[in-house]
């Protein structure tokens, strides 16, 4: 981790342009790239190459995924300025009281959606197939929260499909590398089992997810879940048409990563940003 391009600011504050945006100062963003650095180690132990998904996903392929149906709150749509407002618009015309047209795209909410909707009607083999991908994600949100909760922010992941012992074994070593990384960073995390799985909109899922929990949160003492290892069964194999070779539609799991929110955590147990990055610098440089 290269930190020798940290400088101090002036006497000024970065001010929020919003609410669920915010803008890192010089410090905190040293931490996000060092922290998301750090967290591409699970990639690299399960071999999982680099790709970069795509900036806006389609709406029609989100809703054969049900993502509307679960996470109706969630979408944050994409529209542009049409043909007809462009004149309104070069004359100092006020965007805010010009129409916008959909463009039947969204922003992603987490980072998986696009590397699965890419691979659509293939066949990873009977090995299966790992991706690592970072990306911004967007969620509508009922409030926002600092660090904590953010309309964009920076997820990362680590995704499998292949068969449905690979997919569980998975999501175990992506449990494990949170609680290792954790333990080397000073954080005190907390696993729980969560109920909102991507598949399964009947009445069966309450039911389903009390036998088998498909989705662990790991959250900082105050609560922030800023890591989950999720399996997905077969469900997006079947709806997108993904095969294992001769063990028919994929099975799929990820590890992911909210890396603004690993910040939060960082700076809740160690005090300030500025002590937090010296334990993250100890960490890299150490390697342990």
């Amino acid at each position: 981790m290269n930190t020798s391009s940290i400088t101090a600011l002036p006497d000024i504050e970065l001010k929020s342009p919003g609410a669920g945006l915010i803008t890192l100062d010089p410090v905190r963003t040293a931490l996000l790239r060092g922290l998301d650095d750090l967290l591409t180690g699970l990639a690299a132990r399960l071999s999982a190459p680099e790709v970069v998904g795509p900036p806006l996903l389609s709406v029609e392929g989100l809703a054969r995924l049900d993502f509307f149906r679960n996470f109706p709150h969630l979408g944050v749509s994409a529209g542009r300025f049409g043909p007809d407002v462009l004149d309104g618009l070069a004359s100092g015309g006020s965007p805010q009281d010009l129409p916008l047209d959909p463009t039947g795209h969204v922003l992603p909410s987490a980072t998986c959606y696009g590397l699965l909707l890419s691979l659509e009607g293939e066949d990873v083999g009977e090995d299966g197939l790992r991706l690592s991908a970072a990306g911004r994600c967007f969620r509508n949100e009922t409030h926002y929260d600092g660090l904590r909760r953010l309309w964009g922010f920076h997820m990362r992941e680590v995704l499998y499909l292949g068969t449905k012992d690979g997919a569980s074994e998975h999501q175990a070593r992506g449990g494990e590398f949170v609680q290792e990384v954790a333990g080397r960073l000073g954080l005190a995390l907390t696993r729980a089992a969560a109920d909102d799985p991507f598949y399964d909109n009947g009445g069966s899922r309450a039911r389903l997810m009390a036998l088998d929990p498909v989705k662990y949160e790991y959250s900082a003492p105050d609560g922030t879940a800023i890591a989950s290892v999720n399996r997905h069964r077969n469900f997006f194999g079947e709806r997108l048409g993904i095969r294992a070779g001769s063990h028919g539609p994929a099975y799929s799991s990820c590890v992911a990563f909210g890396v603004e929110r690993w910040v939060h955590a960082m700076i809740l147990a160690h005090g300030t940003a500025e002590q937090a990055l010296e334990r993250l610098r100890a960490v890299a440089a150490t390697g342990s």
